[in-house]
């Protein structure tokens, strides 16, 4: 019987299930298909982190510390499970650099893929060079200069545009990818301090700034930071004559259209499916739900699992997830998953 665990992924999920694994005295295997560990939020320069405020490479950076310093903890960098083989309690992974590891339970922490704005043509990015994305622009918020990326200005107005990738049947999203509307509003507050002059708009359907977030980001945002909301539904986004991007509409309040000039167009992007799923379901032998996530196990007796024994799984790997909820899943994981392995022992015993 082993008393290892392999996690697969090393973001925010992945590490917490590692560190849970190593405090209850088992060992974990981590395997992270990049260089760096730390997943999205280190990978994609997120800048403060909802709801804490604290700097992701600060926040997430202890995270890796206490994996990397961990002796319970051995890592593999720039690989991948090419094969699996065995059973609840006696897996052996094969990696792309030809290591094998034993384990006796595996915690599948892959995360998400960020939704490609390009899919999105008519709303300007890849168009227009002052179109981003949220991660481009939290990267922009970073770097501690909020400026027009085709000729450096300081921008009078700002529009984040929710749901791109989210909420859209027109293009296979249905789903809403839950931290949109928070992070969104977060970032609104954010430009505003770095640069108090440039006025900020949401473009929304809906706000969904769930839980006890609603009074400290979406009324802190308005009361606080002044951001101008918008319920309208988004038709284009075009070049004006002076160099500017025209956001043009519907005001779905007062049901007419609007075209309102900005000097920067923000793609508030949803979390997709990791792109990898499907080679990850075959090697694993775990089923995917219909959008293309992790499926997740009956929840109440089976909690974190997947639909094959012994292996779990945790955070946006199920579905769209926020930093928070996807540490709290990790650690719950690693705790299920050396559960598991130690009634094992009790039953082999």
């Amino acid at each position: 019987m082993q008393d290892t665990v392999l996690i697969v992924g090393a973001g925010p999920s992945g590490l917490s299930a590692a560190a849970t694994v190593s405090a209850a005295g088992y060992k974990a295997v981590v395997v992270e298909k990049e260089e760096t560990l730390g997943g999205a939020p280190i990978l994609s320069g997120y800048a403060r982190l909802v709801p804490s405020g604290e700097w992701a490479k600060d926040a997430i950076g202890r995270m890796v510390s206490r994996v990397e310093e961990s002796d319970a903890v051995t890592i593999h960098k720039g690989a991948k499970v090419t094969k699996l083989e065995g059973e609840a309690g006696s897996f052996t992974a094969t990696l792309s650099n030809k290591k094998k590891v034993e384990a006796g339970a595996i915690v599948l922490a892959t995360g998400f893929t960020h939704f490609d704005s390009i899919n999105k043509p008519e709303w300007g990015f890849g168009t227009f060079e002052d179109v981003l994305t949220t991660t481009q622009m939290e990267q922009m918020v970073a770097s501690g200069k909020i400026a027009c990326p085709s000729d450096g200005r300081v921008p009078e107005r700002v529009a984040i545009l929710l749901c791109v990738g989210s909420r859209d049947r027109q293009i296979g999203r249905e789903w809403c990818s839950k931290i949109c509307c928070t992070v969104s509003a977060n970032l609104a507050m954010e430009i505003k301090e770095i640069s108090p002059e440039t006025d900020v708009f949401i473009y929304y359907m809906d706000i969904r700034t769930f839980g006890l977030y609603e009074d400290t980001f979406y009324w802190k945002s308005q009361e606080e930071f002044k951001t101008k909301f918008v319920k309208a539904r988004i038709a284009e986004v075009t070049a004006s004559g002076d160099g500017r991007l025209l956001v043009k509409g519907e005001d779905t309040l007062v049901k007419r259209p609007i075209i309102i000039p900005f000097d920067i167009v923000v793609h508030a992007i949803g979390m997709d499916p990791n792109e990898e799923n499907p080679e990850i379901a075959s090697v694993f032998g775990v089923a995917l739900e219909k959008h293309g996530f992790i499926e997740r196990a009956e929840h109440y007796t089976n909690t974190c699992g997947t639909t094959r024994r012994g292996i779990y799984s945790a955070g946006a790997a199920y579905g769209p997830e926020t930093i928070d909820d996807s540490i709290s899943q990790g650690a719950a994981a690693g705790s299920r998953a050396v559960g598991d392995l130690n009634a094992l022992v009790q039953k082999a015993g």
